[in-house]
């Protein structure tokens, strides 16, 4: 009879959350994104903070970060389970609040990529199901704590790396690199820098012709998105502000993003989810009422959205 107690009150908490989350039209070009009639649904809560989903085709699965617990969850026709733990520390210390894995993603070859916050690394789980590192030094110095990962069609790796992961942040003593940045890991294993202009990168994301790589800057003084030109060899050949986050009210800041087939960006920053034209210009939010740290786009035609929104877990349609 208790379990029965406890699951209404979870179940109407839930509903009652889900009901607090609306689509803010800004512009009429958000009507063909996002239906008139969407609904948004809260499909698992009670984490500490959710980070990094990606859909897993084979098992039809959405699959996130826990970061203060250390573990990857999976959710699937309204169940949770462990996916991995630990996920992103595997240290004797006791694990810290952002000690665990951050951005997930899958490569060409559908194996899952990995970006470690306590072991500084980004990992590939292997077929057999053994990780093994695929970068964690850049010129023989350890990374701060890689935070989300964005994969090209040539097979390279472009992730973020600042300071959170670290448990003293930025004065950390165990720090070695001096600076934020977003890095490229070659298919011949080599790690160049793409760029360290900014204070806090987080989330990344390539333009369907993969010419740019839109960078979130998680730093509240200039919380914009960066624009980086990708050249020939795969480096930087130069940089812009795409958007900034300046003025918009709303809990959180620049996070995750993805971008959809028409180029146009779906972003986490202050109220919830951004959606953004190819042209820099905002059609509309998401608003959670929480401060919403990431987004994937899932299901059989990817046209369901999750977000991980702070102790939560989110999705709904879009056209």
């Amino acid at each position: 009879m208790k379990a029965h107690i406890v699951l209404v009150v979870f179940v109407a908490s839930m509903a009652l959350a889900a009901g607090e989350m609306s689509i803010e039209r800004l512009d009429p070009a958000l009507d063909k994104l996002i239906s008139a009639d969407a609904k948004i649904e809260l499909l698992a809560t009670g984490f500490k903070w959710s980070e990094g989903p990606v859909w897993d085709e084979k098992s039809g699965e959405i699959l996130f970060s826990d970061v203060p617990n250390n573990v990857i969850h999976a959710w699937k026709d309204g169940k949770v389970r462990d996916f991995m733990r630990p996920s992103g520390y595997s240290g004797d210390v006791p694990a810290w609040r952002s000690s665990g894995s951050n951005g997930l993603t899958f490569d060409a070859m559908r194996r899952l990529l990995i970006a470690e916050h306590g072991d500084r690394r980004i990992s590939m789980v292997m077929d057999d199901g053994v990780k093994k590192t695929v970068a964690d030094r850049f010129e023989g110095k350890r990374f701060n704590s890689p935070n989300d990962i964005a994969v090209h069609s040539s097979g390279a790796i472009y992730f973020t790396d600042p300071i959170y992961g670290l448990p003293k942040g930025e004065d950390d003593p165990a720090r070695e690199i001096d600076f934020c940045g977003v890095f490229r890991v070659g298919t011949d294993g080599m790690v160049g820098l793409v760029t360290n202009e900014l204070e806090r990168p987080n989330g990344l994301a390539f333009s369907p012709k993969e010419k740019t790589l839109y960078v979130a800057n998680s730093h509240g003084p200039r919380a914009i998105i960066l624009a980086v030109s990708i050249g020939e060899d795969g480096m930087a050949a130069g940089t812009k502000v795409f958007f900034d986050t300046k003025g918009i009210a709303g809990k959180g800041s620049p996070d995750g993003m993805k971008v959809d087939e028409a180029g146009n960006l779906w972003a986490t920053g202050p109220g919830g989810l951004l959606v953004i034209s190819p042209e820099g210009k905002l059609l509309g939010r998401v608003l959670t009422g929480k401060a919403t740290a990431n987004v994937a786009f899932g299901g059989k035609d990817g046209k369901i959205v999750f977000l991980t929104a702070h102790d939560s877990l989110v999705r709904f349609n879009r056209l």
